[in-house]
């Protein structure tokens, strides 16, 4: 049923870091489904060679601009993808990664009420901490250290959650706010120092496969297509403005990935054991009873061998 529905009505898109790791698949998605789309991108973390097999569609559009800066641009939906996601990224410049995410909120839904359009928040699971709730539904409240070297990305984007529903509750904005968990696949940074790309790019370079702590803390990892799927059904469906989680509810141990990621790339790389850095969460795992019900029965259909296989296939055509 969400298929019909949206193949049959051709609107005008914005997707905010759509040059990025998310934002480059749902244009493309976006793009197959009829639509005309524009991507906002400051390159900040985003790459022109994500999109660059887009740019021969003549429904898509790039302008490379700043979300924390004000924008005018015709749309129906925003996609409020942009922000550094990776403590990596979002760590060079602690304050750009604050305000891109509250200005660039503002910015977003400022746009959407010029257009009488609706903008969905991409959140993260990393409003929830280091959770003492296990797994984590959307009405857990988090367990943040707000003076923390994380806090920069955690609580922009708690705050960024805030401003969205001010401007539902306040001026009648119709907004949707997704909590993304880990989320993997082709067109990762090679440089952004998420676990996933981490363990492929130095067991391909035949490296050290660096696990912090014992590798006994936990993360669900989704496969990038099952994400975007979650993210255009909760789009889509006028049942709820949010959160609502969307991630896989497999949970594997850091150790556990290492290992796989060691097995699918014959790699000769040994394990080595480092401190865990301040506020790493120990476990990571969404409930995702309430996006099961409101969009559609959407769940995740990759399992975790499958996709890394894609993952590093990707990786292996990037370092030739």
């Amino acid at each position: 049923m969400f298929k019909e529905m949206f193949d049959n009505w051709a609107m005008r898109i914005l997707v905010t870091g759509g040059a990025g790791f998310l934002g480059s698949h749902l244009c493309e998605r976006l793009l197959r489904e009829g639509h005309k789309v524009t991507v906002l991108d400051s390159l900040q973390t985003g790459s022109l060679r994500n999109i660059a097999h887009l740019k021969k569609n003549m429904a898509f559009e790039f302008i490379k601009g700043d979300v924390t800066e004000r924008y005018q641009l015709s749309a129906d939906w925003i996609f409020n993808m942009a922000c550094p996601a990776s403590p990596v990224q979002y760590q060079k410049n602690p304050l750009k990664t604050i305000s891109t995410s509250l200005l660039g909120m503002d910015n977003a839904c400022r746009c959407a009420i010029q257009n009488g359009g609706r903008v969905l928040q991409a959140s993260t699971s990393e409003i929830y901490g280091d959770p003492t709730v296990h797994p984590q539904p959307e009405s857990y409240w988090g367990h943040v250290n707000t003076l923390g070297p994380r806090a920069c990305y955690d609580e922009g984007k708690r705050a960024s959650e805030t401003l969205c529903m001010e401007y539902n509750r306040q001026l009648g904005l119709d907004v949707r706010i997704a909590r993304i968990f880990n989320t993997y696949g082709p067109r990762m940074a090679l440089d952004d120092g998420r676990v996933v790309s981490n363990f492929i790019i130095q067991a391909l370079k035949n490296r050290p496969i660096t696990v912090y702590g014992q590798g006994r803390q936990t993360r669900s990892f989704c496969y990038v297509d099952d994400l975007i799927e979650g993210i255009l059904r909760m789009m889509k469906q006028k049942k709820t403005v949010g959160p609502v989680n969307i991630g896989n509810p497999g949970e594997f141990t850091i150790l556990e990935l290492a290992e796989a990621v060691l097995e699918l790339t014959k790699s000769r790389s040994k394990i080595i054991f480092k401190p865990l850095p301040a506020d790493d969460p120990r476990q990571r795992c969404p409930d995702i009873s309430l996006a099961r019900k409101v969009l559609g029965g959407w769940r995740p259909k990759v399992q975790l061998r499958e996709g890394l296989e894609k993952t590093i296939a990707y990786f292996k055509g990037v370092l030739r």
